[in-house]
């Protein structure tokens, strides 16, 4: 698999090109430089090596972090041309006797990655993995009083730490924290470019901490720092948020404990950090659910924002794990969690091993590309066997990785500096228009269309009896994909799956008519483009005709 980030021995000229095109300005000292986030008119990215990175990922199963597990997921992530691999590290593991740390399976999923010339998200399995405990020490695990657990109200342990407890927050950020430092002295070359710290955090079994140590502070008025954040009045925990006061207190006991294991990662090595969530009604959405029953309380919910984004600064981002098969309602997350300050990053989403009965997921990472997100990431790579036939969905899946993967540093740039839309089709939608202005953005910027792109989508093409050059086997599936991303005022890059993509003139444009003058397929090499052959006659007389495997192309229009 060739890189496919702009690796140093390229050279400062090819990430200046790169730049150059999407029109943002280069940044100088590439060598080292410790991956980030940016942020710039409401736009974010990864930076990673310098340059706007999109994080095109998938997740491996969760007891995959081990040697022999992930070299075999390799020919999957070649397939995809994933530039990411997400991958857990188990405390367990790492540190099975207090203070005796283990980075032997570190090592090897750093020297795996490195091979493969594939960046890393490491998942921290420490206080919490999914609601629950599973994956702490066994040191921890027997010593329950040294490590207390959560309690009902009869003073019943469940199987979570108590979050209210000094020691188990000390443990756990002792533990992260030599990983960080592993990390920056292994690591200098920043394979690993984002820290998820814990994984879907709260508690299943209880809404919050009832133990004496809890209810004491729960019985006490709500601390000040968070009374100011929120605008509250002071009171108690109960006369300030009623009938939310179990999973907000929750909330606040949860993100100050993970803000606490941040700060000391962060002291060791700065990466970027972020939490993922279990959605708080990911099932019967959007019915009411009970927080500790059908999600884990405390955690990163949509409710519960405003309380981790005062508890948790150094906690970068909130990103929610998206099993929704519905894509209406999977837009409703996506905008939910997308909101100024927290840029959109989907580390979990359904697709190698879908919900029963759920269909169109191919288009998801569609959506969030055209939504802006920083990255996405299907969860189970283990579950693609690419050695055997695939259904059409999962071959839908596979070709629109394949296909973004061909040009992610181009993706990542353009779609950085506002240049960069998408069309996705859906059940009962034949065509989508985007709108480009003269600078080359999307025209809601500045109200100026100089084209129309008309993406549409079979069987509804425009005129129905034009020719199509080219075949699929996924059309059926209704999940036609374009991105189309504005090169110059008359340039554009396209990417398509499923679709036909006709450039017009705005309308009132007098006589004018708009002419192609020059179509190349092509791909990338690091950042030069390589034509590999010009499209005319029957692939452009009737529109640009994408068939299911996807091409690439750089358009050049003109009028007369």
């Amino acid at each position: 698999m060739r890189s496919i980030w702009v690796e140093l021995k390229s050279g400062v000229t090819a990430v200046l090109s790169l730049f150059a095109v999407a029109g943002i300005a280069a940044i100088p000292t590439l060598a080292q430089q410790m991956p980030s986030l940016a942020e710039d008119h409401g736009r974010a990215t990864l930076m990673v090596d310098g340059a706007p990175y999109f994080l095109l990922g998938a997740q491996v199963d969760n007891s995959s972090g081990w040697t022999d597990r992930l070299a075999a997921v390799w020919p999957a992530s070649e397939e995809l041309r994933l530039n990411t691999l997400e991958v857990p590290v188990y405390w367990e593991q790492m540190e099975p006797v207090r203070g005796a740390f283990d980075f032997t399976v570190v090592d090897s999923i750093l020297a795996q990655a490195q091979a493969h010339k594939v960046r890393l998200v490491l998942l921290w399995f420490g206080t919490w993995k999914n609601g629950k405990m599973h994956y702490v020490p066994d040191w921890v695990k027997s010593d329950t009083a040294t490590y207390p657990r959560m309690k009902s109200k009869a003073g019943v342990p469940i199987d979570v730490l108590s979050p209210n407890a000094p020691a188990n927050v000390q443990a756990d950020s002792t533990a992260f924290a030599t990983l960080m430092r592993h990390l920056k002295q292994a690591d200098p070359q920043h394979t690993v470019i984002m820290m998820q710290v814990e994984n879907e955090s709260g508690s299943l079994g209880l809404v919050r901490d009832f133990s004496p140590t809890a209810q004491a502070i729960f019985d006490a008025p709500v601390p000040a720092d968070l009374v100011r954040a929120l605008n509250k009045r002071p009171g108690t925990w109960s006369q300030v948020f009623g009938d939310d006061a179990d999973e907000t207190f929750a909330a606040w006991s949860v993100s100050r404990y993970i803000n606490a294991v941040a700060a000391a990662g962060k002291k060791e090595l700065a990466l970027p950090m972020y939490v993922n969530n279990w959605l708080k009604s990911p099932r019967a959405f959007p019915i009411t659910t009970v927080p500790g029953d059908d999600y884990p309380s405390g955690g990163p919910t949509i409710n519960m924002h405003p309380v981790w984004k005062a508890m948790a600064p150094l906690i970068d981002l909130l990103a929610p794990d998206i099993y929704v098969p519905n894509s209406e309602n999977y837009r409703s997350v996506m905008r939910e969690f997308h909101q100024p300050g927290n840029p959109l990053l989907i580390p979990e989403s359904l697709g190698f091993e879908p919900f029963p009965g759920a269909t169109g997921y191919a288009r998801y990472l569609y959506f969030a590309i055209g939504d802006g997100a920083i990255g996405f990431g299907n969860f189970g790579l283990d579950r693609l066997h690419i050695d055997q036939p695939l259904n059409q969905e999962m071959r839908a899946v596979v070709e629109g990785y394949r296909l973004l993967g061909s040009f992610t540093p181009e993706l990542a740039a353009l779609n950085f500096a506002g240049k960069l839309q998408t069309a996705v089709e859906e059940d009962g939608i034949s065509q989508k228009e985007l709108h480009f202005d003269g600078a080359g953005g999307p025209s809601n910027a500045s109200g100026n269309i100089a084209w129309r792109v008309i993406v549409s989508f079979p069987p509804s093409y425009d005129p129905p009896a034009a020719p199509v050059s080219t075949t699929s086997d996924t059309t059926a599936l209704h999940e036609g994909r374009a991105v189309v991303a504005s090169l110059g005022p008359n340039q554009f890059l396209v990417a398509g799956i499923d679709c036909r993509v006709h450039f017009a003139l705005p309308l009132h444009s007098g006589s004018k008519q708009p002419q192609i003058l020059k179509v190349e397929e092509g791909r990338y090499d690091g950042a030069t483009w390589i034509p590999t052959r010009l499209w005319n006659g029957d692939e452009t007389d009737y529109g640009l005709n994408f068939g299911g495997k996807g091409s690439l192309l750089r358009i050049t229009m003109g009028s007369f």
